[in-house]
């Protein structure tokens, strides 16, 4: 597919090349004397000094006061990042610029190309991203063309840096590289710039890095965000991407401590990522190794300023900024980790070397990398034709596959309409960003044997036009796989983040696989459908089904509008006078994939009105990170509401700012009371009881509310051996609540080792874990059993009004639609829908003050989980001492031969910023210990 979009550049004139004899760091050496057989010869004017650069383009010195590297006292700013790269283009013919998105905030995110001054040219670096694309797509290209691609182009590397907005010094390093590619006259600078073209990303995270912190301006972690690209600063560099797509990735963070990781990674890696990827990259980390300097391994008496592999950093969960380049873009997809204790000299010189190392195994290797980029996608093809899935790979020399890919076939997979239409045109939206082929089906079409979402069977499954097809048979087969697949497969138990992450069950929509050879009567789709179907009367409707999050998002932003609102509370359909409709309505509706159905009546139904939401911010509440900033994403920012804060003190004293709102939104946090005293809790069921709404979420949010007497639900204790590793669940749904208006009688829920609610005896049940054997789960998951009966979700009443409690976080990073749906239902719940009637109420009743009496479940893995260390039951005595070296919280159990070390984690730390576990897992190795399981 070629894409229209351009780089922002400016026209460079031709500039004389003055040199400065500048000393040049070690890190410039050539990793290999000459030109490598797999590079294109350099120019024979390029110099042996490795010190020559042109004196026209400014060093970081000139430009910013000070040295990049070694002599470097303080980290570069935004402004300071933005000026430099607008100096050093101004400067160079090697280099343009441009803006790929804007942050939350306004701040824009800048990025550099970089190569010699033949590529950089309008006309050919177009030619170039061309040819490259064209390689994605052997179907057009033949191998004789590639072959030509291969020997005559640049190969295409990104260095992306910052992307947790604390992590600053790959920012100032991809600087450093910058400024050495622009400058250089050395044959290393050369080989890099006539075989690479270099796209310098030096901050993904501006506000995050104005702030210093790991997160956005919404609070999202963006390097979970890479498939579901919610935030703009993620979806911005994804289009850059797809028009300059990378052979070679390195997104540069920082971790704890004083070492540096580099690949090889840490098992698990998904199993879709080409073996070609996994090789490169093993072999560009021993480039890294070779060119690391400072103290080589650690290891040892080594323990600063040394670098590992092999740990803590794995290649599995599809949202991260190595996996979503090498699955979704054929790219050797990287993670580099820098210690953030060191000296800020030694933090950039170390990623800039590992930079600099990097770029030159790809400019060596630059053939062959580009020869092996068209066979990733030739395999892809034949791979998806006769529906075979890659198999388990484990990379660390201790480990051996313990799951492997089943042996079944998949050429196709259906996304049915319906029902939740509009999120299944979002996910095809979704797909076709990522340049997935999708067809609308226009035949009914037979399937003889599927495999249904959710762990069922079928045969002779009628597909219905109107049905979504997406063929294996197509270049980007690992991606669908890795983002469509029931199940990710997981080789080796090792968890940085979640076992599931399938598109179809977190958008709860009908969907089938199979793999029968299928040929459907299909049109490829173009372009998103919805908005109006045809013009209404004039004193017509329209009307469409509010059973999707894209529907609720349109719900909102009418209400927000002042568009008149009516709801069938039987059939979930939503209707508006035709006069209210405009065009600008109209292209709302179809970019949000909904279809408008018109009529000659007026539409019959409930007023439904916009609801006034107070945001909880007191105590035990994050304020920059989890659900609180999800929700200012979601309600405030998608659903166009106004958000009023709302904290403890305003609970307890009664004051407007929490009286005057319909509903009060708790998100998850970690305290059980939300600090409310006795008066603060009888306040909060008047409130709820003259006819409002009390959503809470997870931990915190049902906690509160138990304290407070507004539910019977109580927690079950989780055994010792129990795991739910971000899985997803069938659910059984009440459809009698108006939280469920919309949604099936069967759905699926993420679980995350989420809270275990006993079924209310004071409320419904809206969704509810199957007690028979209609029980499902996905992911990794162990003791999964005990889910068995017991409730994802309750509608509370109390007096006119409810408490709608969420044992899980259906916000949870934005991309779980079928919870955003829930959430929007219990927005908008229906006046008078509840039992009782509007009254004062300081009573509580009894099976609810029982349930307040319950102990409060400790607090062990905040809006995160706990860390948990398996090992042999034998090695229990052993583990125990290494644990005990980093922390005496530990609780440690015996189950079934293993021995579980469950270690506290109430700020809900991902592995990745955890103060100690990556060096305790190092420790239990160094000792020995076999890993049975590793969750973080």
């Amino acid at each position: 597919m070629r894409l229209s979009k351009r780089p922002h550049r400016a026209v460079h004139t031709r500039r004389t090349a003055g040199v400065a004899a500048l000393l040049l760091l070690a890190g410039l050496t050539p990793l290999l004397g000459g030109a490598p057989a797999g590079a294109a010869p350099t120019a024979p004017s390029c110099s042996n000094d490795p010190a020559a650069r042109l004196s026209t383009v400014p060093s970081p010195e000139s430009a910013l006061g000070f040295p990049l590297g070694t002599g470097q006292e303080r980290v570069v700013t935004n402004d300071e990042v933005r000026s430099y790269l607008t100096a050093v283009d101004a400067a160079s013919d090697r280099v343009v610029t441009g803006v790929m998105s804007t942050s939350v905030l306004g701040q824009p995110l800048p990025y550099a190309i970089v190569s010699n001054e033949r590529h950089v040219r309008p006309g050919a670096l177009k030619q170039i991203a061309d040819d490259i694309r064209d390689l994605r797509d052997p179907r057009g290209t033949g191998a004789k063309k590639a072959a030509e691609t291969a020997a005559d182009r640049p190969a295409i590397v990104w260095v992306a840096a910052n992307v947790h907005g604390g992590e600053k010094s790959g920012t100032d390093a991809a600087l450093k590289t910058l400024y050495e590619l622009a400058s250089g006259l050395s044959c290393a600078v050369a080989e890099r710039n006539d075989n690479l073209v270099t796209v310098i990303v030096p901050t993904q995270n501006p506000d995050g890095r104005d702030a210093s912190r790991r997160q956005n301006e919404y609070g999202f972690d963006l390097n979970r965000d890479w498939f579901a690209r919610t935030q703009q600063e993620t979806d911005g560099k994804i289009e850059l991407l797809r028009q300059y797509p990378p052979q070679v990735f390195v997104d540069a963070h920082e971790m704890g401590g004083r070492q540096y990781f580099f690949p090889p990674n840490a098992d698990p890696i998904h199993h879709e990522i080409a073996s070609e990827n996994v090789d490169w990259i093993n072999r560009i980390g021993e480039a890294n190794k070779a060119g690391f300097g400072f103290n080589g391994a650690c290891g040892g008496a080594v323990t600063t300023e040394c670098y590992f592999n092999y740990a803590t950093y794995d290649l599995f969960f599809m949202g991260y900024g190595d996996t979503v380049p090498a699955a979704g873009f054929g790219a050797a997809g990287m993670t580099f980790e820098k210690g953030s204790a060191s000296a800020v000299a030694d933090r950039v010189q170390q990623q800039f070397h590992t930079q600099w190392s990097t770029l030159g195994w790809a400019a060596a290797n630059k053939h062959e990398v580009l020869s092996s980029y068209y066979k990733i996608w030739t395999d892809a093809l034949g791979e998806g034709r006769a529906g075979a899935l890659e198999p388990n790979e484990v990379v660390q020399p201790t480990n051996s596959v313990q799951f492997p890919v089943p042996d079944i076939k998949i050429r196709s997979y259906f996304l049915l309409p319906d029902r939740q239409l509009a999120d299944v045109r979002q996910l095809v939206e979704r797909l076709r960003r990522m340049d997935v082929e999708v067809y609308e089906v226009t035949r009914p079409t037979k399937v003889p044997t599927a495999r249904v979402f959710g762990g069922r069977t079928a045969t002779d499954v009628t597909v219905p036009v109107g049905a979504y097809w997406i063929p294996m048979d197509q270049p980007q087969k690992h991606w669908i796989q890795a983002v469509m697949g029931e199940d990710p497969y997981v080789p080796f138990p090792y968890f940085y983040d979640v076992s599931s992450w399938s598109n179809p069950l977190l958008m709860g929509v009908d969907t089938i696989y199979t793999g029968d050879d299928v040929r459907p009567r299909a049109r490829p789709v173009r372009q998103i459908t919805g908005g109006k179907a045809s013009a209404a009367g004039a004193k017509g409707s329209y009307t469409y089904p509010l059973d999707s999050a894209a529907a609720a998002e349109l719900t909102f932003r009418l209400l927000g509008r002042g568009v008149p609102l009516v709801r069938d509370l039987d059939t979930s359909a939503v209707g508006f006078p035709a006069k209210s409709l405009t065009k600008e309505i109209d292209g709302l509706a179809r970019s949000l994939g909904v279809t408008l159905s018109p009529s000659g009546a007026a539409a019959g139904g409930s007023p439904v009105d916009l609801p006034d939401v107070g945001l909880f911010q007191g105590t035990g509440i994050s304020t920059t990170s989890g659900s609180h900033g999800e929700a200012r994403y979601v309600l405030g920012k998608r659903w166009g509401l106004d958000l009023t804060p709302v904290t403890t003190a305003d609970i307890n004293d009664n004051t407007a700012a929490f009286t005057g709102r319909t509903v009060l939104l708790v998100p998850d946090g970690s305290s059980p009371t939300g600090g409310l005293t006795a008066a603060g809790q009888a306040n909060l069921r008047n409130w709820i009881a003259q006819g409002h709404t009390y959503l809470g979420l997870r931990n915190e949010g049902t906690r509160m509310a138990r304290a407070a007497g507004l539910t019977s639900t109580t927690e079950k204790t989780k055994p010792a051996d129990y795991r739910m590793i971000g899985s997803h669940l069938r659910v059984d749904v009440d459809g009698s609540s108006p939280v469920a208006l919309g949604r099936p009688a069967e759905d699926f829920e993420f679980n995350n080792s989420d809270s275990i609610l006993n079924p209310s005896s004071t409320g419904t049940n809206v969704l509810t874990y199957p007690s028979d054997d209609t029980f499902w789960a996905n992911g990794y998951t162990m003791r999964s059993d005990v889910l068995k009966g017991t409730v994802a979700l309750v509608d509370e009443p109390t007096g006119a009004g409810r408490a709608v409690l969420f044992a899980f976080n259906p916000l949870f990073r934005a991309y779980n639609e079928n919870g955003l749906h829930l959430v929007a239902n219990a927005l908008l719940y229906p006046s008078g829908a509840a039992a009782g009637s509007a009254r004062r109420t300081t009573g509580v009743d009894p099976a609810r003050a029982a349930a307040a009496a319950q102990p409060v479940a400790d607090d062990l893995g905040g809006e995160w989980r706990p860390i948990t260390v398996e090992v042999a039951a034998g090695d229990r005595g052993r583990a125990e001492a290494v644990v005990a070296r980093y922390t005496d919280t530990a609780r440690v159990s015996v189950v079934d031969g293993s021995a579980y070390l469950v270690i506290p984690n109430p700020a809900g730390l991902q592995a990745d910023e955890h103060p100690f576990l990556r060096d305790l897992v190092g420790a239990l190795r160094d000792a020995r210990i076999p890993l049975r399981s590793l969750v973080g």
